[in-house]
């Protein structure tokens, strides 16, 4: 039998659920919104609460957009497409979306970051790399969110693939 967390009563208890939450991980308002009606019998208390972490700086949309994209960009090695599509399933509106995106590419080369993915990959390869290889490291780069230009110029760079004739070339972003 599934058990499902307990309904907060008290708007006390509805804000000390919020700050566990947010001892766990970052939340954009969206999420803790969603998270914190979940759990409360009271709506309006979730307005109050929601409006007091804003206050206190606990939540800020801004904030959470510029270290998932740093998270995502710099550690993950993920393109612009995926981070953006995430935080947007996250509900973080695109204006703080726009200023990280500018952010992380102020900072980083997009070309140099598809160059180093499959990296250890093609080192792996014993032999020259067939069609099928090559329709898949350009699929995992369109999945990780890089642009199809990129790809295709940091591909032919990299180990004098032709990637125009690919299954799925013509598509530009997922």
């Amino acid at each position: 039998m599934p058990s499902f967390p307990r309904k907060l009563l008290s708007e006390a208890d509805v804000y000390v659920a919020a700050i566990n939450g947010l001892a766990r991980r970052a939340y954009s308002v969206h999420e803790m919104k969603a998270y914190l009606e979940r759990r409360a019998e009271d709506k309006e208390a979730v307005k109050r609460i929601l409006d007091q972490l804003k206050q206190r700086n606990y939540l800020d949309d801004a904030r959470y957009a510029r270290q998932f994209v740093r998270l995502r960009g710099e550690l993950r090695k993920q393109g612009a497409f995926r981070i953006a599509r995430d935080l947007r399933a996250r509900g973080v509106p695109d204006r703080h979306i726009d200023a990280a995106l500018a952010e992380l590419a102020a900072g980083t080369d997009e070309g140099t970051v598809v160059g180093a993915r499959p990296g250890r990959r093609l080192k792996s390869l014993r032999g020259p790399l067939d069609e099928r290889g090559k329709a898949s490291i350009y699929r995992s780069l369109l999945r990780a969110g890089f642009s199809a230009d990129t790809i295709r110029r940091e591909l032919r760079s990299m180990a004098n693939i032709v990637v125009d004739d690919l299954p799925g070339a013509s598509e530009e972003s997922i």
